[in-house]
């Protein structure tokens, strides 16, 4: 069960910062409101807050992030950009959340 807690708050951190970051993009490159970076910015403090939640430490938890976050970002990419990744995309999504795997719950001795 702290496994799938821990994912799901990876997940969520990972929302929150491909999201907030887009919503300052839409703002800046795309000519939105104001307010679509003031909601950014709300929505990146929360993505700094979520990490915190994880079990393990600091730099653990940052460094198997890293893996979520491509995979979510392939997936933001194909779903709201609607470019399809290809093959490329695929093998250095799994293998980025292979070793997100290893890195945040191999078991250790």
């Amino acid at each position: 069960m702290e496994i799938v807690k821990s994912l799901l708050y990876f997940v969520l951190a990972g929302l929150c910062e491909i999201g907030g970051g887009y919503l300052f993009w839409l703002w800046l490159r795309e000519g939105k409101s104001i307010w679509f970076a003031l909601f950014g910015a709300v929505v990146l403090v929360l993505y700094g807050i979520i990490p915190t939640f994880q079990p393990a430490n600091f730099g653990r938890v940052y460094a198997a992030y890293g893996g979520i976050f491509i995979v979510l970002a392939i997936l933001w990419g194909w779903q709201i950009d609607k470019i399809a990744p290809d093959k490329f995309d695929l093998i250095g999504g799994l293998i980025a959340l292979t070793g997100m795997l290893i890195i945040m719950y191999w078991p250790r001795g």
